[in-house]
């Protein structure tokens, strides 16, 4: 019998590679898409088979209505305001979408009674400004942003469920993954559309906040696997998902811009404007307990990573440039 998922946040980053995953593990699968006058579709417009339907985590009635007639085996909530420096100016739609709208979900599920598998987004920026690194599932939480603080509220909702209703719910607490999908307001993808394009002339500098942050980065078309994996325990768990090594944005420079035989340092301009509020500096996850329980791992180095969203980069810029 197919198998039915329903993933929130299909056009994004995460949700595009999460469908292409299942489907080519023949999976039944469908997208929650919100209604709006311009239709951002362009990293699933080359999937075929999926169904797509118009909801919004923002909209509990349209939750319930979508896990009802869908019944899916398994939900991914992937849909998040998912911005850091983002949310300190919109702190309320954010905690709106990604704190309340996981709670709406959950609630459609237990409401309607359909029995499924659920997935929640977490994040390494529940851990914040962590006293200790590396961090696994037993480091206590130090969030400092309105995102961060969002998905720990959803975080516990999802413990909470597991717990108090016998749902099968689970976080998976991703550390940063990127790729070429990734948008262009993130660091590391406005590095590399950067490169490309003062590479090929067509800029001649890029301005950036702290160069001195600290993050494990991953590839996130190896994330979601793990993510896939999760639900197909018999009983739900919380996983960290990281390379366990950590670069700073220093680092991701020299990378992305000595791969294409450049020196960063003179075309790099820091503006304090880009600096968050509260500032995570090291951010290091302990995989641990998925390599041994879900016999994952990265597959992606840091170099190979940083290299292939610049090649991207450079036949995107070369293409449309």
């Amino acid at each position: 019998m197919t198998k039915k998922a329903l993933i929130t946040g299909i056009t994004g980053q995460d949700g595009s590679y999460l469908a292409e995953f299942l489907l080519e593990k023949g999976y039944d699968v469908h997208g929650i898409v919100r209604r709006s006058s311009s239709m951002n579709r362009r990293r699933i417009d080359h999937l075929t088979g999926l169904h797509l339907h118009y909801g919004d985590l923002n909209d509990a009635s349209s939750l319930n209505r979508l896990v009802r007639k869908i019944r899916p085996d398994e939900i991914y909530n992937l849909a998040a305001q998912s911005h850091v420096k983002v949310s300190f100016d919109i702190p309320e739609y954010t905690s709106e979408v990604t704190a309340v709208g996981a709670l709406r979900l959950l609630e459609a599920i237990r409401e309607t009674g359909v029995k499924t598998k659920f997935y929640q987004a977490s994040s390494s920026e529940l851990y914040g400004r962590s006293e200790k690194a590396p961090q696994n599932e037993r480091t206590p939480f130090r969030p400092v942003s309105p995102y961060a603080v969002a998905k720990l509220f959803a975080y516990w909702t999802t413990v909470n469920y597991r717990e108090g209703y016998g749902m099968f719910a689970c976080n998976g607490i991703l550390f940063n993954h990127e790729s070429p999908r990734r948008g262009e307001n993130f660091v590391t993808r406005k590095i590399t559309t950067a490169v490309a394009r003062i590479k090929l002339g067509l800029e001649n500098k890029l301005v950036l906040g702290n160069l001195d942050a600290r993050r494990d980065w991953g590839y996130a078309k190896d994330y979601v696997e793990a993510m896939w994996l999760m639900l197909q325990r018999k009983k739900a768990d919380d996983f960290v998902i990281a390379t366990g090594r950590a670069h700073t944005v220093r680092e991701f420079l020299e990378e992305a811009f000595g791969y294409v035989k450049l020196d960063w340092k003179k075309y790099v301009r820091v503006d304090k404007k880009f600096f968050r509020p509260l500032e995570v500096n090291n951010l290091r996850g302990d995989a641990s307990k998925a390599r041994r329980v879900l016999g994952w791992k990265p597959k992606t180095s840091f170099r190979e990573l940083v290299r292939l969203m610049v090649d991207a980069d450079l036949e995107a810029a070369m293409k449309h440039g």
